[in-house]
């Protein structure tokens, strides 16, 4: 009876430490995210910008340098969009498509990263800083740093390609200066 009781005690103790224990899957996804991020890619848990979604699902992103944005688009797979969204290439839709057409040599690597991601990668989304990919991150590391090189190329050829000019105003909407010095030591007369 003592032996029983030792036992049940030392099984109580140890199973706290069992439940902390991470699992398997756990361990897969650890080691997925911190090789990636040695890749610079930062990733977030967050909400992503698919409808009815409750809850937050890990979102992969490379950043755009400051000095050259991206355009806006949003991509959604085919299971998670709706009918009415524009077809695109591979089973995914614009739910946002970019206001100017997206350049040949972003084209290509974009629609054959499409046609590789898995099936758990739901939405890209492009802002001005940042390419996003929202996955359930169902591969190792090993696999998803094949997908590396196209979305380092995808970041390449989208820089600078932003929707709205930065530059020039429009014409008629500068604001005139004075035409010498003289004018503002004069002051009012």
């Amino acid at each position: 009876m003592e032996w029983l009781i030792i036992i049940a005690i030392s099984m109580f103790v140890i199973a706290p430490v069992m439940w902390l224990k991470p699992s398997p899957r756990q361990r897969r996804q650890q080691t997925l995210r911190t090789q990636i991020a040695k890749q610079g890619v930062t990733i977030k848990l967050e909400k992503p910008p698919l409808h009815h979604f409750k809850g937050t699902m890990p979102a992969y992103r490379w950043h755009y340098p400051q000095s050259a944005p991206g355009p806006d688009f949003l991509l959604v797979r085919d299971s998670n969009a709706s009918e009415a969204l524009a077809p695109y290439h591979a089973g995914w839709r614009w739910r946002i498509a970019p206001l100017r057409p997206l350049p040949d040599n972003a084209e290509i690597p974009l629609k054959a990263l499409l046609e590789r991601l898995p099936q758990d990668a739901l939405v890209i989304q492009s802002t001005p800083f940042a390419l996003t990919l929202w996955w359930w991150e169902s591969q190792t590391a090993e696999r998803f740093t094949t997908y590396l090189p196209e979305f380092k190329q995808l970041i390449d050829t989208l820089q600078g390609h932003v929707d709205r000019p930065t530059g020039q105003p429009l014409k008629g909407t500068e604001q005139t200066a004075p035409t010498s010095k003289n004018d503002h030591e004069a002051g009012p007369s």
